[in-house]
């Protein structure tokens, strides 16, 4: 079951990664060298059912200013 979990995953992460055209923190890539905020200013999603079914990609608005600006400043 654990095996599994991973296994999904990971396939969920590789789908993710190669989707993203840009180099972003942690995420690097050769082909894209740079940050591209226009095109993936973004939150990927992913769904799996199975293993053997392809992931499903989708994407959420970036929230860019803090719930409470009273308690704590928003960082550019």
């Amino acid at each position: 079951m654990e095996l599994e979990n991973l296994l999904g995953e990971a396939k969920q992460l590789m789908h993710s990664c190669e989707n993203r055209k840009e180099s972003r923190g942690a995420h690097a890539r050769d082909d894209f060298t740079k940050r591209d905020d226009e095109n993936w200013m973004k939150h990927t999603l992913t769904w799996l059912k199975n293993l053997d079914d392809p992931v499903q990609i989708g994407y959420r608005p970036v929230i860019m200013e803090t719930l409470d600006p009273t308690e704590v400043e928003t960082i550019p």
